[in-house]
């Protein structure tokens, strides 16, 4: 279970994660993470939030964001809101490591499903840091915080998460395990 003032490092990519307050701290109002990126260029593909929206504000450090088709750099004491429903990516183009502050609301879910998937690579599941594409299909169906990878239209992501995600799940394959933050989902 996520609790505040956890810290989660990434084996893989060196990058690490602070919860600064979860959904269980908010009443499920949101969730904050302090994030040290050293990994450069992106991780995840741009994606849209389905229930959720997204502020970054950074630390230090510079943090790239794609959002309705232009790319802006966000520098220290810089702030952006990522409203949901709408493609977006942010990753650290630099160098150096960015450190930056996310919060995300309503919480939903999203703090377990980081600790799940950082703990996940911590225990080498995951190769590259990333989860192979049935992981993902169940993580989909069954994550109340719906994220859609943009640029593939959503019936079909959501057809391929509801086709596969049930025989998945019968082999064992689960959105979140309690071996990683405290629950089977």
């Amino acid at each position: 279970m996520p609790f505040k003032n956890q810290v989660l490092t990434d084996p893989v990519k060196g990058d690490v994660y602070e919860f600064l307050e979860t959904a269980q701290d908010s009443q499920g109002k949101r969730v904050s993470i302090k994030m040290t990126v050293k990994t450069k260029g992106q991780i995840v593909p741009m994606h849209l939030h389905q229930l959720q929206d997204e502020h970054f504000t950074v630390i230090r450090g510079k943090l790239t964001i794609l959002y309705q088709g232009k790319t802006q750099v966000l520098q220290a004491g810089e702030s952006i809101i990522l409203p949901k429903n709408e493609a977006h990516n942010h990753f650290n183009q630099d160098d150096e490591p960015v450190e930056f502050i996310q919060t995300v609301s309503p919480a939903l879910d999203f703090d377990y499903f980081i600790e799940n998937l950082i703990n996940y690579t911590i225990d080498h599941q995951v190769k590259g840091g990333k989860f192979g594409l049935v992981q993902q299909l169940v993580t989909s169906k069954y994550l109340d915080s719906k994220s859609y990878v943009a640029g593939i239209p959503i019936p079909i992501q959501n057809f391929l998460m509801n086709v596969v995600g049930p025989i998945a799940k019968l082999f064992g394959i689960k959105a979140l395990y309690a071996k990683y933050c405290g629950i089977d989902k």
